[in-house]
């Protein structure tokens, strides 16, 4: 129990570091192009893995590479296709849109995996759906940026419901690892026509760096192994938490007006996260007295 809710501590203060992340990345994807951005990113946190651990992919099986090939094909997708919508819509509707995985999550678990959603997790996403309505809700327009970022969703909703399945808490390092190879091959792949761009000056640097060790290097491998010991559906709302933080960033850092719908939406997504935890606890000790 006590490595669960240290594994819940530890996947909201990632939820926390990715809301960070919108405004740190907004600045430098202004100067550097996405693919470049994307491609320093993960190559530099797969030097961070290979550095922490030189022989962690060594004896691995061939289904299990597949299978984290395939969540880093998702992964990488995903992140493709948000920060190019990032560009070309909203911040507000970037981040309410992306936050739309946690519907699609159960959604994949229940139609293809035919896995089972108890209520209680199927209000918690409604309840957390129209508080990410209320945070970023600044008039939906339909657009070729917010259609990029609701099919990102859908890539991350499906791997979050491939890490559920397949992490099993012990293979959590390789995984991670080799999702971040095959995004990294990915991202460089797309640069292929106009060039790799090394980050132009510092600052982008700084940005690169905070998004490779802390948002990718840290943050991956802390929602690898968190999701060994929870439901996708429980991840994925716990994961939304990223969209409230990005709206405190905003705050502090651009000066956002801080309104009762923004405040209100916020207390639906906690209070929609502590209905997933009450949930998931309740599983445990229902289990425990059997």
């Amino acid at each position: 129990m006590k490595t669960k809710a240290f594994l819940y501590a530890g996947l909201l203060a990632t939820t926390a570091v990715w809301g960070g992340s919108f405004v740190v990345m907004k600045d430098s994807l202004e100067r550097q192009d996405v693919y470049s951005f994307l491609a320093s990113r993960f190559i530099l946190a797969a030097l961070f893995m290979f550095l922490y651990r030189p022989n962690s992919l060594r004896g691995l099986d061939r289904k299990f590479i597949l299978r984290a090939s395939v969540a880093g094909l998702l992964l990488g997708s995903g992140f493709i296709f948000q920060t190019f919508g990032l560009t070309k819509a909203t911040v507000s509707n970037t981040g309410f849109i992306t936050g739309l995985y946690l519907v699609f999550t159960p959604l994949i678990a229940w139609i293809i995996l035919k896995k089972h959603v108890v209520k209680i997790q199927w209000l918690a996403v409604a309840v957390a759906t129209i508080g990410l309505y209320l945070i970023a809700y600044n008039g939906i327009s339909i657009g070729l940026g917010e259609i990029l970022v609701l099919i990102s969703a859908i890539l991350f909703a499906a791997q979050i419901v491939a890490l559920s399945e397949w992490s099993d808490g012990k293979n959590a390092y390789a995984l991670t690892l080799i999702q971040i190879l095959v995004s990294s091959v990915i991202f460089l792949l797309l640069t292929i026509k106009d060039g790799y761009q090394l980050p132009p000056d510092g600052s982008v640097w700084s940005a690169v760096f905070f998004t490779a060790f802390f948002a990718t290097f840290l943050g991956f491998l802390i929602q690898v192994k968190a999701q060994s010991m929870m439901s996708a559906t429980a991840a994925g709302v716990l994961l939304a938490m990223e969209v409230p933080f990005a709206l405190v960033f905003g705050l502090y850092f651009d000066n956002d007006p801080l309104t009762l719908r923004i405040i209100s939406g916020g207390t639906l997504v906690m209070a929609a996260m502590a209905m997933v935890i009450w949930s998931d606890t309740r599983k445990i000790n229902l289990g425990e007295s059997k």
